[in-house]
């Protein structure tokens, strides 16, 4: 039997590949957000290549999301294939071809079915990157002992906050939606081929099978890494529908959906809201949703150590209680100072749910792919559902009066927040 001694020298040991695996999927995260934004920051001068009406480039958004479900579908069956470290590198790449194809399209050929299959491949390798990089940042998280999660979607923010800088940058100089794509495909695809180096490629890095545990204690060593046997493909897709019967799963679901939509009915309508429901410019509007994106971020960074002292529950509730308080306070009060620290606590309420509830899903060591597949659907088609909802709302009851909904699921975020309670694995 193993001393303590032995295990904590082991624990020394493997540090630094720890930190390695962590800090490949920081970068990961970012790569995810930077060809996402890049994307969302050119969207203006796509439609103009194409000539194209407000309603189709609203389809056009659509498909992107639609791709990314695809992708939440596709992503366990892969990994099943050919492991971690090699499935984030393909969708990564396929995210980027995606890109590429996009200003290829708008720029070169001014072909509007281009832009559209570029788009379906970026939404496919976005929507299979977040299931493959989550599961393996559970894992990581694990075997740190701290939580992490929050950061690492904080560095999915900070991708997105570089890219579209750097696409409002290359507006402004005049620059190519292609050469603009093309090169920000070359950077993802270079950056996320260094780091993949650094990530265990096991088909499932929480998988209770020992021979898998081996590898993630020591994926260094070639001759262990090799040693998990691979899922067939039907019992990857079985896992996948099995997970559902699972009501904890249900139940954080249910909480990402709440902080889902709360934080697209935010990035879709809160500068809209400004400017309609409170008489702001359309610079002034702006610079809300800058400020909400601020405040998420900053929650993000800070929320590890927060989760490790009063746990994941306490802060799912502490979060969705700020943003109760912050909504009603945009919606409600027509003063400045309050609905800025409103969206203040917006963004501070939207900042933890996703992350925890990726992690949560994740505890369960069996059929962890599966079950943070299942739950980023949930928030996928939050994300999905959300702009029309609330479009729709807004048009008959006033859109402040619409954001009552965002409320009614925080609340029922706030009730389903014991599911995310942490379960310690099963010793064998």
């Amino acid at each position: 039997m193993a001393t303590r001694t032995d295990i904590t020298s082991s624990r020394t040991r493997v540090a630094p590949e720890l930190r390695a695996w962590r800090n490949a999927l920081f970068v990961i995260f970012i790569v995810s957000g930077l060809f996402l934004s890049s994307w969302v920051s050119r969207v203006p001068g796509v439609r103009d290549s194409l000539h194209l009406p407000t309603d189709v480039v609203g389809l056009i958004l659509l498909g992107v999301s639609i791709g990314a479900i695809v992708g939440l579908v596709v992503a366990p069956p892969l990994q099943a294939r050919v492991g971690t470290k090699r499935g984030i590198a393909i969708v990564v790449v396929a995210a980027s071809i995606g890109l590429a194809i996009v200003g290829l399209g708008a720029a070169v050929f001014n072909s509007f079915p281009v832009v559209v299959l570029g788009l379906a491949l970026l939404g496919l390798g976005n929507g299979a990157v977040d299931v493959m990089m989550n599961v393996s940042a559970a894992a990581v998280e694990k075997r740190i002992g701290r939580t992490i999660m929050p950061f690492m979607h904080a560095c999915f923010s900070i991708g997105t906050v570089a890219g579209a800088g750097i696409g409002a940058g290359c507006a402004a100089l005049g620059i190519s939606v292609f050469w603009h794509f093309a090169v920000m495909a070359v950077v993802c695809i270079a950056a996320g081929a260094i780091a993949v180096r650094y990530i265990p490629n096991t088909q499932d890095v929480v998988d209770r099978d020992a021979a898998a545990q081996a590898s993630l204690d020591s994926f260094d060593d070639p001759a262990i890494a090799m040693a998990p046997r691979r899922r067939t493909f039907r019992e990857t897709v079985t896992s996948q529908l099995t997970v559902w019967a699972d009501w904890r799963l249900v139940l954080i679901g249910v909480v990402m959906l709440g902080m889902a939509f709360t934080e697209g009915s935010a990035n879709d309508w809160i500068a809209l809201a400004s400017v309609d429901g409170h008489g702001l410019s359309n610079a002034g509007g702006a610079l809300v949703l800058d400020v909400f994106v601020a405040a998420m971020t900053v929650g993000r960074v800070a929320g590890g150590p927060v989760v490790d002292r009063i746990g994941r529950v306490w802060a799912i509730r502490l979060t969705a209680g700020l943003g109760v308080a912050g909504l009603l306070l945009f919606i409600l009060v027509p003063v400045p100072w309050a609905y800025v620290i409103g969206v203040v606590l917006w963004g501070l309420g939207a900042s933890l749910g996703f992350p925890l509830g990726m992690s949560a899903a994740a505890d369960d060591e069996q059929n962890a792919t599966a079950r943070v597949s299942a739950v980023a659907m949930i928030g996928y088609l939050a994300f999905l559902a959300g702009p029309p909802v609330i479009g729709f709302l807004g048009q008959q009851f006033g859109i402040l009066n619409a954001l009552y909904v965002v409320l009614v699921l925080l609340v029922a975020a706030f009730v389903c927040a014991p599911a995310l309670r942490h379960r310690e694995p099963s010793m064998p």
